[in-house]
């Protein structure tokens, strides 16, 4: 048999099929937008908020009924009897100089511990993110430890140093009190967002003959706003609510807010008409700063979780 022959007679091999190609892998962030995008999860979450914003609804309408109505019905019996609703609690409030005093010392001790800690704590997290020195990567370490260390830890401590440096009851050694124990958060949030800045962006500027600090502060400032904002809001909110350490290192005669509420409190016989108006006082402001600043704390807290 020749050749030719064979070959004609050979089986001839059968044409391979196209390979069809792997559907892409869904990603997590798309199922769980897909799933969260259901009519049984929104209901859920609907529920979900109306039960946290129940008690607020409740401290609004009860700081707006009469003294003798707090002591003998609940809150939601204004829906059956909206006579009960009422402005004198507000003037007893703003014309109590114990209550409407402390606010000044709030604010007095909340924007400078908020503005110290973000700018400290941006510079401390260029510096941990770009900058090179000896020890750099332990010190960061030392740093992540400080932020298990309870506040109850350092009362003790920090009074015996407050007395001496003549620190105790002052608005200064609330501030740093609360300026050192926000620094550990702070340092470790703006250190791993500014390490997510590219690396030529920032070579790219020192070609230019961009200094640090003007590299600082006219790059890593500007792309670091959405972190800045939401470390802005955690330390606002926790300093505007903090009693515990306003409550051992403040001036008695000036308390913050929360600790004026408290005092309030302890005489609820005579003062319980400036209890709930107070208390909705003291929560009112930090609500409005998180509303007002919610898109960015949202995209501060987002960021770096995708890419």
């Amino acid at each position: 048999m020749t050749t030719a022959a064979a070959a004609e007679t050979a089986p001839k091999p059968e044409p391979r099929e196209a390979k069809s190609e792997a559907p892409a892998k869904e990603s997590v962030a798309s199922r769980v937008g897909r799933y969260a995008g259901g009519g049984a999860v929104r209901a859920f979450l609907v529920i979900v908020a109306f039960l946290w914003l129940t008690p607020t609804v409740g401290l609004l309408l009860s700081s707006f009924r009469d003294p003798a109505d707090i002591a003998t019905t609940g809150w939601w019996k204004v829906f059956g009897d909206p006579g009960q609703l009422t402005t004198d609690t507000y003037d007893a409030l703003f014309g109590n100089d114990d209550v409407m005093g402390a606010l000044p010392t709030t604010i007095w001790i909340t924007v400078p511990s908020t503005v110290l800690v973000v700018v400290i704590g941006a510079l401390a997290g260029y510096a941990f993110a770009w900058m090179d020195f000896p020890g750099r990567d332990w010190v960061f370490l030392a740093v992540v430890g400080l932020l298990v260390v309870p506040v109850q830890v350092a009362l003790i401590p920090i009074a015996s140093l407050y007395r001496d440096l003549n620190l105790f009851h002052t608005i200064t050694g609330v501030v740093l009190f609360h300026t050192a124990f926000g620094l550990p958060f702070a340092i470790f949030l703006l250190r791993n967002f500014f390490a997510e800045i590219p690396r030529e962006l920032l070579e790219a500027a020192r070609i230019d003959g961009a200094s640090e600090m003007r590299l600082f502060f006219r790059v890593v400032m500007p792309l670091g706003g959405p972190a800045i904002a939401a470390l802005s809001i955690f330390q606002f909110l926790w300093v505007w609510n903090d009693m515990l350490v306003a409550l051992v290192f403040a001036d008695p005669g000036k308390p913050p807010l929360t600790v004026a509420v408290q005092q309030q409190a302890r005489q609820f016989d005579s003062n319980i008409e400036l209890i709930a108006s107070g208390a909705f006082i003291s929560m009112i402001i930090p609500l409005i700063v998180f509303f007002a600043f919610q898109r960015q704390f949202v995209s501060g807290v987002m960021a770096g979780a995708v890419k």
